[in-house]
């Protein structure tokens, strides 16, 4: 039977010759894949860059659906989605300069969280 390979992108396996191999990693659905799986660790600076420089998907807009999905060429965000990332983006980078400056920049605890939780809505229930 011999060895088979398996693509961790694609979640397949194969029998292992340079013939197969080949075919497989130059096939559109792995290269979709391996861009895919690489998408998921790419931030949000990036991303907002990529978006912004591409035009409206009109099928998206119209249906709320695109049958090409992730490999679309054009942007399937709003600008509701546009100004969250962007707002997220301006965040990331002023902690960054914060703790380039040497601010202490306390990182949140759930207990801190569910303080000021309770606070809110005490303060919410006695109005």
């Amino acid at each position: 039977m011999g060895k088979r390979y398996f693509c961790d992108y694609c979640d397949r396996s194969f029998q292992d010759n340079l013939h197969n191999r080949k075919k497989h990693l130059n096939g559109v659905q792995h290269l979709r894949a391996k861009r895919v799986w690489y998408d998921l660790f790419r931030d949000a600076a990036a991303i907002l860059q990529e978006e912004q420089t591409k035009k409206p998907c009109r099928k998206f807009l119209q249906t709320g659906q695109c049958d090409f999905g992730s490999n679309c060429r054009f942007s399937h965000m709003t600008e509701q989605d546009l100004e969250k990332l962007s707002a997220q983006v301006q965040g990331e980078q002023r902690l960054k300069e914060l703790r380039q400056e040497g601010a202490d920049v306390p990182l949140g605890t759930i207990e801190d969280w569910l303080e000021k939780r309770a606070k809110r809505l005490s303060t919410t229930q006695s109005n």
